[in-house]
């Protein structure tokens, strides 16, 4: 991959690889990518594949820092 840029895979979407970029201090979905039958992904999930692999690449705090993340908490 170019840099700054990570291929993930979920158990979830066999086919589906998923693009993640980095800026500044955590990584995010900048696209997906089908092997096969193309599927919809719904929001939560996303966040929960970018919590992941925020989680594995150690930039979780900074993926929970980021200023989405507070406009999300008020719609809560």
């Amino acid at each position: 991959m170019r840099r700054n840029q990570v291929k993930g895979f979920f158990d979830c979407f066999p086919e589906a690889i998923i693009i993640f970029k980095r800026i500044k201090n955590y990584y995010f979905i900048h696209s997906v990518e089908w092997g096969g039958n193309p599927q919809l992904i719904a929001e939560q999930q996303l966040e929960e594949m970018e919590y992941l692999l925020n989680q594995e690449m150690g930039f979780l705090h900074g993926y929970l820092q980021r200023k989405s993340a507070d406009k999300k908490d008020l719609k809560k």
